[in-house]
């Protein structure tokens, strides 16, 4: 669908990344990921043809992109910037017909093909029941549905999103990637989008490209580059950790020394237990080796300490963490 040849991106002739080779597929959503600062907003804008390249090309379709007649580009390709849209008393239906303005003639006028489209992609999101209503009455996670059906009703064969869930709150961004993920697979778009949910983008996200603060692109599984050691190399330095075992990130914490931790492998409360443990500053084992601090889960509503001052029961994980971060003589110790 979309192809760069030896891309090179930036502004004013100062590069950010070089030498790209890209392609986003049919029925592919693919995460852009990276630190902050490190271009990706800029490579979105690129490819949606809104910003010339430094050097090299990029494709649409077997054409250069920025050859396409504009009109013709947006039945193509459309896009979903980060910004909040002011449409005033604009209706969501009315915002999303906007969407079918490469078709229409020049008053606008809807045909019942283009009616059919606008009805298709509020289906396709969700937000039929939304039609008659204000967008400025709309809370965040319905207007960026709105927002993608207004792009759908282009009938793109390339959507791009840059950072679509940033004024989400958590359940609402996993609602919405999932729904791109749902869309790319239903409508066989190519879906790119910038995200900073690195554990959603790891778990939803087909492909994962990863743009680092020096301006290399990593491209693949996300399982593959948790594997080669991408991930941890490209955010060591943001203050951002990643954990191979885990599969997931984790913030740099002051370290309070060992501890160990026993309990169900499997189990909710084992789990939330390390979190909570690495949350204050401890490094967490579970290998079977008791440390001098150490803790048992026996269940979700009783956990044992011992520490070389002796051993005490705490009926909450909150007793826990107070008797492990007492300033007392009588409570372990931060290291």
């Amino acid at each position: 669908m979309l192809t760069t040849s030896s891309l090179t991106i930036g502004y004013h002739r100062r590069p950010i990344a070089f030498s790209l080779d890209l392609e986003l597929r049919p029925a592919e959503m693919v995460c852009l990921i990276g630190p902050n600062g490190a271009g990706k907003s800029t490579l979105l804008r690129t490819l949606a043809g809104m910003q010339e390249p430094l050097s090299g090309t990029v494709r649409l379709g077997g054409a250069d992109l920025f050859s396409i007649p504009a009109l013709e580009l947006a039945k193509q390709l459309a896009v979903v910037l980060t910004g909040r849209v002011e449409a005033g008393n604009l209706s969501a239906y009315a915002l999303v017909t906007l969407g079918r303005h490469p078709y229409t003639d020049w008053l606008g006028r809807l045909t019942p093909r283009d009616e059919e489209a606008v009805r298709r992609a509020m289906q396709l999101t969700g937000c039929e029941a939304l039609a008659a209503r204000p967008i400025h009455e709309l809370s965040d996670g319905e207007r960026q549905k709105v927002m993608i059906a207004r792009a759908l009703a282009q009938e793109p064969k390339v959507l791009l999103l840059d950072e679509p869930t940033a004024f989400l709150d958590l359940p609402r961004r996993v609602e919405l990637l999932q729904l791109l993920k749902r869309l790319s697979r239903e409508t066989r778009c190519a879906v790119l989008l910038s995200t900073h949910d690195l554990d959603l983008a790891l778990r939803i996200a087909d492909k994962l490209w990863l743009l680092s603060s020096s301006g290399e692109l990593h491209i693949g599984l996300p399982e593959e580059l948790a594997l080669n050691g991408a991930l941890a190399r490209v955010f060591q330095s943001e203050g951002v950790e990643f954990d191979h075992a885990r599969g997931a990130f984790k913030v740099h914490q002051p370290v309070c020394g060992p501890i160990s931790l026993h309990g169900d492998r499997d189990g909710v409360a084992t789990a939330w237990t390390w979190r909570a443990l690495e949350r204050i500053g401890y490094e967490v084992h579970n290998n079977g080796v008791r440390r001098p601090v150490h803790v048992d889960v026996l269940d979700s509503h009783h956990w044992h300490l011992t520490t070389p001052h002796g051993q005490s029961d705490h009926p909450t994980l909150a007793s826990l963490l107070n008797a492990l971060t007492a300033p007392s003589g009588n409570e372990p110790k931060r290291g």
